[in-house]
């Protein structure tokens, strides 16, 4: 079917005459057995739009369609790439771990670090402590980590093994190899939660498995340490630190996956970056502590304040008014004043905020995404005069994110034109997006497919892009990142616009070079 003088893409290669003569082929047949009745097609198509079908799909509880989540263990993954020199090690089926590995470097473009203990079927019936300690012995002789970080999926979950006594078991059977490396482990059961249930899970494990107990607490003034959460975009990481560096060096992230999935090109690496495990030993002895998500981190901050006994503040430096909220924090913690580089960033925000107002002002947007990137984006629409119309939140926590939202979107002048949907997912969307229509989407690459059945421009902003390259390199956080997401947004604004007054003497009336 290709042509090795000339090899095309999918998108080209599936018009070729063969492929259609295939797909003809196919449709004839199973429209003679009867699966397939166009005009019905439609017809179901048609009410699909309606809202009589949007009530009966809103009531929906016993099935997921078109999650916008992925599962705990991703988000466990993504911590364990945040610590220096560190394996995350997935106890589970061999499909699991080539699921997160995949998603990770479909959406970073770089490869993913990870392994499993490949249970099979007899270890479903017999358990999976054969699988591990074996599999403990071979991640530790082969890619030479200074630190394991042990997972779970759904099969090492319903079969209810433990961890903790199978690091044990396996430890001890190592014959000494596994003596000198650290182990750290977390259940993280797919079936419940999402990706930042795990990366809580498994930051909180990781910082109690790590640290001495608090009789042997040292601390260390003027040390802060940050946690920045489930961080798809890299450029955000380097924004928080260039930030935090600017008041302190004495400021630390735990959990530093920046450099793991932005390496160069030549020699390849296992391991980039990641926070020093003698940073991760002595987290206990900072003074404070600053979660950037506050629900990808809601067990983590209880270790923080109960057993660590230290301070603890959550900030969320997306738009102006979180950026403002972290800087101050910042200043406030180092009794340093703001640096007057962060004063100019901040004054260069606002001149281009005023440059872009009216272009989203007024306008309908409806976005979905993870709890505390909503929380920021959604702050920063309200700031530049947009309209929050839907906000579905898939993986919203029970506690806490409703309440936290409706206080964001009071300050805007079309709050009751607001909505807020908790634990819906992107079929909910559709029925809502046909029904009570919106200028924009902004959400991830699965919104793709909202995009083509409405019509409705998708502007990308999330996790996962697939079908992006290098956004994920930006920042989000910060002045600067402020300034990207009001460029991606204003500038989709303007796309809209040239789309809409292209057609000569009919719609060109409002063409302009200058916008």
């Amino acid at each position: 079917m290709q042509d090795v003088e000339n090899i095309v893409n999918g998108q080209k290669l599936f018009l070729k005459e063969e492929y259609q003569t295939s797909l003809a082929a196919k449709k004839e047949f199973e429209g003679s057995m009867g699966a397939i009745n166009p005009a019905k097609v439609e017809e179901v198509s048609e009410w699909t739009k309606s809202w009589d079908y949007r009530e009966k799909n809103l009531a929906r509880e016993a099935i997921t369609v078109n999650p916008a989540k992925a599962c705990q263990p991703l988000g466990a993954i993504m911590v364990g790439l945040g610590f220096e020199n560190t394996m995350p090690y997935v106890h589970g089926s061999h499909g699991c771990v080539a699921y997160f590995r995949s998603y990770f470097t479909r959406h970073f473009k770089e490869p993913t670090p990870c392994v499993s203990d490949s249970m099979s079927e007899s270890a479903a019936v017999f358990g999976g402590l054969a699988n591990m300690k074996e599999g403990l012995r071979n991640c530790n002789a082969m890619y030479k980590p200074e630190m394991i970080a042990v997972s779970t999926t759904c099969m090492a979950e319903v079969i209810g093994d433990d961890l903790n006594a199978f690091v044990i078991g396996a430890k001890e059977e190592a014959e000494g190899e596994l003596d000198n490396i650290p182990i750290t482990h977390a259940h993280t059961p797919s079936f419940v939660g999402s990706h930042i249930t795990g990366y809580d899970n498994m930051m909180k494990s990781i910082l109690e498995q790590l640290n001495p107990d608090r009789s042997e607490k040292v601390i260390e003034e003027g040390r802060i340490n940050i946690i920045p959460g489930f961080e798809p975009y890299l450029g955000s990481l380097a924004e928080v630190k260039e930030i935090a560096a600017s008041f302190s060096d004495k400021i630390v992230m735990i959990g530093d996956h920046e450099a793991q999935w932005n390496t160069g090109a030549g020699s390849y690496s296992l391991y980039a970056g990641g926070t020093p495990l003698s940073v991760a030993r002595t987290a206990i002895n900072a003074e404070s502590t600053i979660s950037l998500q506050k629900y990808s981190t809601v067990q983590t901050a209880k270790t923080i304040k109960n057993k660590f006994k230290q301070g603890y503040e959550t900030a969320n430096p997306i738009g102006l008014s979180g950026t403002d909220e972290f800087v101050m924090m910042l200043s406030k913690l180092t009794g340093k004043e703001v640096p007057e580089s962060l004063k100019t960033q901040r004054a260069q925000l606002v001149d281009a905020m005023q440059d872009s107002y009216p272009y989203m002002h007024g306008k309908k947007f409806a976005i979905y995404g993870d709890p505390d990137f909503l929380l920021g984006l959604v702050s920063f629409i309200v700031e530049m005069g947009g309209i929050p119309t839907h906000v579905l939140c898939h993986n919203a926590p029970r506690k806490g994110w409703e309440d936290d939202m409706k206080a964001i979107i009071s300050k805007s002048d079309w709050a009751s034109d607001c909505q807020i949907w908790a634990g819906k997912d992107l079929w909910h969307l559709r029925s809502l997006l046909f029904t009570e229509p919106v200028d924009f989407l902004i959400g991830n690459v699965y919104g793709k497919e909202l995009y083509r059945d409405t019509g409705i421009p998708l502007i990308r902003i999330g996790f996962p892009i697939f079908d992006r390259h290098h956004l994920h390199r930006y920042s989000i956080s910060g002045y600067k990142g402020g300034l990207n997401l009001l460029t991606w947004i204003t500038n989709a604004v303007l796309d809209q616009l040239d789309e809409e007054t292209k057609d000569i003497a009919k719609t060109d009336y409002f063409f302009d070079c200058v916008r």
